[in-house]
């Protein structure tokens, strides 16, 4: 293909950039090979021009189409590039929020920083058993790969985690041992990962420590072995360690800190235990002060510390053994404070009072003076002696640090031995899966000696994994037969050999360590001299001497040469380990014991190395040596497993969520071998497609006529046409391998196909819509023309009529308008002259009136000025006299004021004026009052003057603007006079009403007084009617709320009984399946101990439900052997496994009796309610029957004790009897006296059960006659009969009565209770009608109050009389309406009575019937020997419904009737549930016989053969479904044969008359209910495992719409598919297995809710497995897929209406996967989408919403991705919901089931036993 078809316009590549790496560019111009640039275009629009090189001629690398970005593999991608990796990660990762992407074989784990909920055990269930295709990338994928190819191929596996330190490495590796746990079926006694994952927090303490990238790096590789037996379930684990950083022992870069376990215990100090270690902060320690970083952000050392001491508890290392640890730690923190003085160059010395010295010599138990020595001396050995020499204070130092890396080291390495020997399992191990958790490649600013071995040993795993790589392309081009050529890779090899090879770099090293004055610098010219030109992979720097460059596989790395040397040797002072040898510590002395024993030890499970060898010196392996031995081995050991690789990849550096540093991520990609995957891909055929899958999506390239029925062969004639290069294909067996690029060119060739035939639509559509508005328009026109001709026609003839018209109008308007002129004229001028006439008429008249009045004016003022005069005149008079009589007072005055001062005077006056004083002060009181009555009278007068004054002034004003008219018309004064005159008359006569008026008011007034006071009594009366109409409703609503209380708990109770129902039905199958594992295990241990075994028989008793201790009852073990009791094995067991299953059936009996001690409290309040209500409804009469009864019985008890005590007194004192009495104290005389006082005691309880079952009578005729005339008088005291809590059901009850009496008598009050809650049931309706007719009274009684008062409010704006006259119209319509109820109630009243009456005429002739039958058979009796006289006709026999078997029959029974019998002949042939009914009339004939053994073994041996079928063929659907139909069928049997009223109210007489008579099985229901319950949990078991291969093939993978439409193929390569291809599974085939699953169950007889319920599980799990599956492949979150599950979620409703079980619930259960389909469909746009989503997923959960939509993946070019912004809405908007946030159903759950009783129409004597089932031995009675 030519780059100029490929590098057209617009066509898209990536660019390189500094800052992001690879930014995407589109091109702006086709290029043509020759140009110099390529002109592109960045997506903010910028334009650039790229300049070729033209040595090279490399073009930029191409963008991958939109449809195949977001792949869950890399090498689908058709270009394979670094920029499509880079991409295509950052898509999933940041867009999908998906962290796992398949690179090949390898899986690429990027760190979320988050917590994901993609690690359930719903997701572990979901990805087990699945192909590692079929799903989407997840580390449970790869998990379940190494199993599958463990289990399949029997080969060991290895899973080889690594990462950059903080990638979460660590992480993965816990959850793919998590997953092996969990799929391995690993128990509580062989559940390695729990203590593999409490061994975490020791390794992590001891093992990790901060550093500059992760604040809990782990600071050595592990790889840990989990084993796995012939059934491939966990048996144990081993522990391997590589390369622990001994030196951050003593040294740690700024900003890092030691490792955590010295933290942890300065953080713990102050306990009291760690008291004697004399630890104090951290950072008054030389070992964890360098970093000056001692903190951690969010970690609590103290906390941890804590963690570590209990996961050391849980891993069985004692305390002393901790303490020991912590104590050896603390002491080599004690180390690093001990100072060294310098005395000369090379002499140093410890001072003698050295602190922290002491207390490491006492922790370490060693003496505080050797110690002291050798850490300042050292001892030389020479051929011919031994001398100490003292060394310089640096060497001390390094010898004092050395000390303390090699205490550590072996500490670490005994710590992991300890481990191991925890995990250590006593089975041989069938085959293993490794987890390799190491560290990756590293490069830092400063690279030691450690960053050396770390990136020589990824140098190794690099080779290995790029020849496996190698390997798998290989072996799949071989395996599709077509040829290849040998591919090129990058090849390590010489690497490697630079490193380890001889004159390599450990090579010389070792060398310079053996010289005496070997040091760092001639160990670097060494290599310069014998590297440098030799190795290219060997570089120097330019501006160093003491270093050097190796070029690794991922990058060049320069390393320091500083302390290489010291690093590689790791010499320790002999004479220090000497010293410590002999401590009295017992672990150290443990560690230093054998350096043999050590080595060997830490070579076979840790080959932990930086450990130091033996002490002698030409034995001494140094770090070089031993890290190569050990990363051999541990190649070795990969090579010979098959090994799955997981790269994980660190995000960022500042640990944020969900953000991708590209730069980062690609030095990584680089790092860990995914490129190179990617190029040893790209160099073959990377896409590889089946021909299907290539058809599907690609016969749009090619016409009708070229698709063959062949598709392979089609597949060829279109590649040929469309790819001219056949290097660029392949033909294999059944896939197409393309090269790189192809894909995308045919994905071109197709949105081209596509887009070209949209285009031909549009210009279809478009010009047939063009042409259909032109003819549309075309027609218009022609109609408006019509039309507009049509009105100018109309329009010119009503012109002409308007002419015409107008000419005649206009001729008479003129005429007329001429006639009017002159008519005005003429009317003018007699109209002026009128007035004029007049007006000098009234000229002459107003003159001769004015002459006249001012006559009569000057008369007038001519008066009035001479009264003026007269006035004046009279006042001045007045005026003198006044002022005259005021002089003369004057003077007098003066004259009495002299005779006053004189004294006589005053006593001549004073004389009788005090009582003067007194009456003329009663006289000014009485005037007083007086004046204050006229004033007020005088007010009062002066009001109604005032008034009147006021009223006569306006009457005065009017009459003076009156006048001043009459003024103005003079005319017309005479008649104002005589109008002035009658006014004032009628002024006078207004006055005259105007006091009637008030008089009337006044009356008025008082009788409106009167109606108030009458209306206030009335209105009072309303008011305390309607308060005590609020009581009542009051008290309504306290009894609407009891009731309402009580429907609530009634529902909590309902519910809370499903709830325990579902748990009981779960703790039972448990049970169960223990005791299978139980019953398993002791064949085991019985067939292993046959020789010395004991049979135990099972004592038979009364059956329980749940058996413990073991006992068993009887099975069947196969087909020729008989019902057996199970033994028991006396011998020594397996006490763990024998001790946890005790304690977990004991656990189960627990559970079991709190429940029917819950089921016992809610009868008992059943009960109690039940006696309440019975209390209320029944009279006493009974009361004295049960009285009577009771005396009676204590009387004939007291009569039989007398004569039993009689007889043995008799007994015992007859001297003549042939037994001599026994004497007094002896032996005999004793056992009697006991035997005595048992049999009193017997009889004491033998007198309550009478007492209880005679009560336990009497209250049962109470109850039948309850309801009738002659029960109406009874009345029950149930408070003496005592209550069922005195009871008890334990088996003391069954020693007490062998016979059963009294359980039978407790069965018979729970069947009171039973029918009693029936009673209060209908009581309670009863009350709920009483309260409905209430509410109804109390609305009409609310409408009544609300009508009186609008009518009272409406009355009030009435007058009077219209106001009496509603309130009588109100008063008549209420008692007539009353006096209509009245009429009603007297009439129902007169229909009860009629009722009644009729029923007591019933009830009569029933007396005088059941009289007259009682004196027909008494005559009958009396005329016996007439009868005999009498021919007999010979009826046919008729059958009893029973079936006759002798003793010892019943394994004969049920061998042929249970064990051998084949169902399907059965269902097909006869009756359905027939073994259930022969079973139970055999039971029946043991019950006629009153033979409680037969009884008794017939339904154990019963219960044990199906079960043991159960347990022999539970996988098949056909057997379990027939057993769980006949063993309802037996439980249903024994419950309508009971006798029970409940369950016998359906029977016919005949089958009322077979109750069963002896025996009361009701415990057995129960253990039958159980089994069913069992029989029922694995029927759903069974249909599970058939649907499950079926489920997601139809239900998803399956395409009926194939084509256009059709999902994408993803290209991945499945490793796990071993068999062929199949026929597609459609939906028709899962609806045919279902309709089996039906048909079998309706032809076994079950009953129909029962077959509802198996019904509505079989569509849970169809919804919760296609949901579980839908949210975890993103590649069938699509558009179609939604539109596939839609129509086969129609089919499957319309195979139920068809089969008329719509109303069992199971449409309902497929909602989320409906829901889920229309999210699919649903625009996906802006925010009211994101509203309407959220109202429509109503059972989808929040997590499930969001996952749907990350995941949504578009097929086609025309569909979009949902945008990040609307997932966010979408968030934002249901953050407020309250629900679970799981992501995956349950796929597991069971619902609980109910057995609702179904009585059966067989008649039992109708049933006939075929020959063909081999019960010959039966006879029918």
């Amino acid at each position: 293909m030519a780059a100029s078809e490929l590098y057209s316009k617009y066509a898209r590549v990536w660019l390189p950039d500094a800052a992001e790496v690879w930014k995407s560019a589109e091109l702006i111009k086709d290029f043509t090979p020759g140009d110099l640039t390529l002109s592109l275009e960045l997506e903010d629009g910028t334009k650039i021009e790229h300049k070729i090189d033209p040595k090279t001629n490399n073009l930029l690398p191409l963008r991958n189409p939109n449809i195949l970005v977001g792949e869950n593999d890399l090498t689908a991608l058709s270009y394979l590039h670094e920029p499509a990796v880079l991409h295509n990660l950052k898509v999933r990762f940041i867009d999908s929020k998906l962290i796992y992407t398949y690179c090949g074989i390898v899986l690429v784990a990027i760190n979320p920083y988050e917590s994901l909920p993609i690690y359930e055990a719903d997701i572990i269930n979901a990805y087990s058993g699945q192909n590692m295709g079929d799903m989407d990338p997840h580390i449970f994928a790869v998990a379940e790969e190494a199993y599958k190819q463990m289990a399949r191929d029997g080969r060991n596996q290895s899973i080889i985690v690594s990462g950059e330190s903080g990638a979460g490495k660590t992480v993965s590796a816990k959850y793919a041992m998590r997953y092996f746990a969990t799929v391995s079926c690993s128990s509580s006694e062989t559940n390695v990962e729990e203590r593999v994952l409490a061994s975490s927090p020791i390794m992590e303490a001891l093992g990790n420590a901060k550093t500059t990238r992760n604040d809990n790096s782990s600071r050595f590789g592990k790889y840990i072995e989990i084993g796995f037996d012939k059934k491939h379930c966990i048996i144990g684990a081993n522990m391997r360690t590589y390369l622990l950083e001994k030196s951050r022992v003593v040294f740690q870069a700024h900003g890092e800190r030691n490792y955590h376990i010295f933290y942890q215990l300065c953080a713990s100090s102050h306990l009291p235990e760690f008291k004697a270690f004399k630890l104090g902060c951290a950072d008054d320690f030389h070992f964890t002060n360098q970093g000056q970083s001692p903190v951690i952000d969010g970690v609590d050392d103290a906390k941890e510390m804590f963690n570590t001491r209990r996961a050391f508890t849980l891993l069985g290392i004692g305390e002393s053994d901790q303490m020991e640890i912590y104590q050896i730690v603390s002491a080599i923190l004690h180390l690093s404070n001990v100072e060294v003085k310098e005395q000369s160059a090379d002499r140093c010395n410890i001072s003698p009072e050295n602190v922290h010295l002491m207390v490491f010599c006492e922790l370490m138990g060693v003496p505080y003076e050797e110690m002291a020595h050798w850490l300042c001396h050292r001892k030389l050995q020479t051929t011919t002696e031994t001398y100490v020499k003292s060394v310089s204070k640096m060497n001390a130092v390094y010898g004092r640090d050395a000390l303390a890396k090699d205490i550590y080291a072996r500490l670490f390495s005994w710590i992991v031995g300890s481990i191991n020997h925890a995990l250590k399992s006593g089975v041989k191990q069938h085959s293993f899966i490794g987890v390799l958790d190491i560290y990756g490649f590293e490069t830092f600013d400063v690279n030691s000696f450690e960053q050396f071995c770390i990136n020589y040993a990824n140098e190794k795993l690099q080779q290995q994994f790029n020849l496996h790589v190698f390997k798998l392309e290989q072996e799949e081009y071989m395996k599709e037969e077509i040829p290849w050529t040998l591919i090129d890779f990058y090849d390590n090899q010489p690497c490697i050999n630079l490193i380890e090879a001889k004159l390599g770099v450990l090579d010389l090293l070792d060398e310079e360590c053996k010289m005496p004055k070997g040091s760092d610098d001639t160990w670097a010219q060494k290599l310069y001299n014998t590297l440098l030109k030799q190795n290219a992979h060997f570089d120097k720097p330019r501006l160093s001497n003491r270093a050097f460059i190796i070029h690794h596989f991922a990058d060049k790395v320069e390393y320091q040469c500083e302390g290489f040397l010291e690093k590689n040797k790791d010499t320790v002072n002999e004479e220090q380990i000497n010293v410590l040898k002999k401590s009295k510590l017992d672990l150290l002395v443990k560690l230093f014991r054998d350096d043999e024993k050590a080595t060997s030890l830490a070579n076979k499970p840790t080959s932990t190395i930086g450990r130091t060898g033996p002490t002698r010196r030409d034995n001494k392996k140094t770090v070089g040596v031993q890290f190569r031995q050990s990363l051999h081995l541990l190649m070795d050991t990969l090579n010979a497993t098959t090994p799955h690789y997981v790269r994980c990849i660190k995000p960022n550096d500042i640990k944020a969520p969900f953000m991708l540093d590209p730069v980062r991520a690609v030095q990584q990609l680089r790092a860990c071998g995914i490129l190179e995957t990617i190029r040893i891909s790209a160099a073959g055929f990377p896409s590889r497609w089946t021909y299907q899958e290539f058809f599907s999506r690609y016969r749009v390239l090619m016409k009708q006529k070229d698709a063959l029925p062949d598709r392979k062969q089609t597949c060829k004639n279109l590649l040929e046409k469309l790819i001219k290069d056949q290097e660029k294909y392949q033909f294999g067996k059944n896939k197409i391998f393309f090269r790189a690029g192809q894909v995308a060119y045919l994905e071109k060739l197709r949105s081209d196909k596509l887009r070209l035939a949209c285009v031909r639509i549009q210009k279809t559509i478009r010009c047939w819509l063009a042409r259909k508005k032109y003819l549309r328009m075309r027609g218009a026109a022609i109609t408006i023309q019509k039309h507009v001709r049509g009105h100018q026609a109309r329009c010119y003839v009503k012109f002409l009529w308007q002419t015409r018209a107008a000419v005649v109008i206009q001729r008479n308007m003129r005429m007329w308008a001429s006639r009017s002129r002159y008519l005005r004229q003429r009317s003018a001028a007699v109209t002026i002259q009128c007035f004029w006439r007049a007006s000098m008429a009234r000229k002459q008249y107003y003159k001769l009136m004015f002459e006249q009045k001012a006559g009569v004016i000057q008369k007038w003022v001519r008066g009035w000025l001479a009264r003026q005069h007269y006035r004046r005149m009279l006042a001045a008079i007045i005026l003198l006299q006044s002022c005259v009589r005021r002089m003369r007072a004057r003077k007098q005055l003066k004259k009495l004021k002299v005779e006053a001062r004189s004294v006589e005077r005053f006593k001549k006056l004073n004389v009788g004026m005090e009582n003067k004083i007194m009456q003329l002060q009663h006289k000014i009181n009485e005037q007083h009052k007086e004046n204050r009555e006229l004033s007020e009278k005088l007010i009062s007068v002066v009001k109604t003057q005032s008034t009147e004054r006021e009223k006569q002034n306006r009457e005065i004003e009017n009459l003076r603007r009156s006048e001043q008219e009459v003024r103005a018309k003079a005319e017309t004064l005479p008649s104002l006079l005589q109008q002035l005159s009658f006014l004032q008359h009628k002024l006078e006569n207004t006055c005259r009403e105007k006091e009637d008026l008030e008089e009337q008011t006044k009356i008025y007034r008082e009788q409106t007084q009167q109606v108030l006071d009458e209306l206030n009594m009335k209105n009072n009366s309303l008011k305390s009617n309607m308060d005590e109409l609020n009581k009542q409703i009051l008290e309504q609503t306290q009894q609407l709320t009891e009731i309402k209380t009580n429907d609530e708990n009634t529902k909590q109770l309902q519910k809370d009984l499903t709830e325990e129902r579902s748990r009981y039905q779960s703790l039972l199958s448990e049970h169960l399946h223990l005791e299978e594992r139980q019953r398993d295990l002791m064949e085991e241990i019985n067939l292993s101990n046959s020789s010395s075994k004991d049979s135990l028989k099972r004592t038979d008793s009364n059956y329980s439900s749940i058996s413990s201790d073991f006992s068993q009852s009887g099975s069947t073990e196969d087909e020729d052997s008989s019902i057996q009791t199970e033994d028991e094995s006396q011998n020594t067991l397996d006490l763990p496994i024998l001790l946890k299953l005790q304690r977990r059936l004991t656990e189960l009996e627990h559970d079991k009796q709190s429940l029917w001690q819950q089921l016992d409290k809610r009868e008992e309040v059943q009960q109690e309610k039940a006696k309440e209500v019975e209390e209320q409804r029944t009279v006493g009469r009974a009361e004295l029957d049960l009285e009577t009864l009771k005396r009676q019985e204590l009387e004939s008890e007291n009569k039989k004790l007398k004569q039993d005590l009689n007889t043995l007194r008799k007994s015992l004192t007859n001297e003549n009897s042939d037994f001599v009495p026994p004497a007094t104290g002896s032996k005999s005389y004793n056992i009697l006296l006991d035997q005595l006082n048992s049999s009193n005691e017997e009889l004491e309880m033998r007198k309550e059960e009478v007492l209880l079952l005679r009560s336990h009578m009497v209250r049962q005729e109470a109850l039948k006659h309850k309801d009738s005339a002659l029960g109406e008088g009874l009345k029950l005291d149930l408070t003496e009969i005592p209550s069922f809590q005195d009871v008890d059901r334990s088996a003391d009850i069954h020693t007490l009565n062998e016979d059963g009496e009294l359980w039978l008598a407790y069965e018979g009050l729970k069947e009171t209770n039973r029918l009693l809650e029936y009673q209060m049931h209908q009581q309670e309706r009863v009350h709920n009608e009483k309260y409905r007719e209430l509410v109804e009274e109390l609305n009409k009684l609310k409408s009544v109050k609300e009508q009186q008062q609008k009518l009272f409010s409406q009355s009030l704006l009435l007058p009077e009389d219209a106001r009496i006259e509603a309130s009588l119209k109100l008063e008549i319509t209420r008692l007539t309406n009353e006096n209509l109820e009245l009429m009603e109630q007297h009439g129902k009243q007169d229909r009860t009575i009629r009722k009644f009456k009729k029923q007591l005429k019933l009830f009569m002739k029933k007396v005088e019937d059941f009289e007259v039958s009682a004196q027909q058979k008494t005559s009958a009796s009396g005329t016996k020997a007439a009868v005999r006289a009498v021919n007999i006709t010979r009826k046919e026999k008729e059958y009893q419904g029973m079936l006759e078997y002798k003793e010892g029959d019943e394994n004969r029974l049920l061998r042929n009737l249970v064990i051998d019998l084949k169902p399907r002949g059965v269902a097909v042939s006869f009756t359905p549930g027939l073994p259930a009914y022969i079973i139970f009339m055999c039971l029946r004939y043991a019950d006629n016989v009153n033979d409680d053994q037969r009884v008794s073994n017939l339904l154990n041996s019963t219960i044990s053969s199906i079960k043991g079928v159960i347990k022999r063929r539970g996988n098949d659907f056909e057997v379990v479904s027939f057993w769980l139909a006949n063993t309802c069928r037996l439980m249903h049997c024994l419950k309508q044969y009971s006798g029970d009223e409940v369950f016998t109210m359906h029977n016919t007489a005949k089958q009322t008359e077979q109750c069963l008579s002896n025996f009361e099985l009701s415990e057995y229901q129960q253990v039958l209910g159980d089994l069913a319950i069992q029989i029922y949990r694995q029927l759903i078991k069974c249909m599970d495992g058939i649907l499950q291969p079926f489920i997601v093939a139809s239900m998803l993978e399956h395409e009926t719409l194939q084509g256009v439409l059709g999902s994408k193929p993803t290209g991945l390569r499945k490793r796990s598919t071993t068999f062929a291809e199949e026929e597609a599974v459609t939906v028709e085939v899962l609806l045919q297995r279902m309709d089996l699953f039906h048909t079998t169950m309706s032809q076994h007889g079950m009953d129909s809710e029962l077959i509802k319920q198996v019904v509505k599980q079989q569509f849970y799990i169809i919804c919760a497995v296609t949901l579980n599956h839908l949210l975890l492949r993103k590649d069938m979150c699509c558009w179609s897929k939604g539109l596939q599950i839609r129509y086969n979620v129609w089919q499957l409703e319309e195979w139920l209406a068809e089969r008329e079980l719509t109303d069992c619930g199971a449409k309902e259960t497929l909602e989320p996967l409906v829901q889920a389909a229309q999210l699919l469909q649903m625009k996906k746009k802006t925010e009211a989408d994101a509203q309407a989503i959220c109202i429509m997923c109503t059972a989808l959960t929040n997590t499930q919403i969001v996952k749907v939509l990350t995941l949504y993946t578009p097929v086609i070019e025309f569909e979009e991705r949902v945008p990040t912004t609307f997932i966010t809405t979408i968030k934002d908007i249901v953050k407020d919901r309250v629900e679970s946030s799981t992501l995956m159903m349950d796929a597991k759950k069971i619902f609980s089931v109910t057995l609702p009783f179904t009585p059966s129409c067989v008649a039992l004597e109708t049933i006939q036993i075929p020959t063909s089932l081999n019960l010959s031995f039966l006879t029918r009675i």
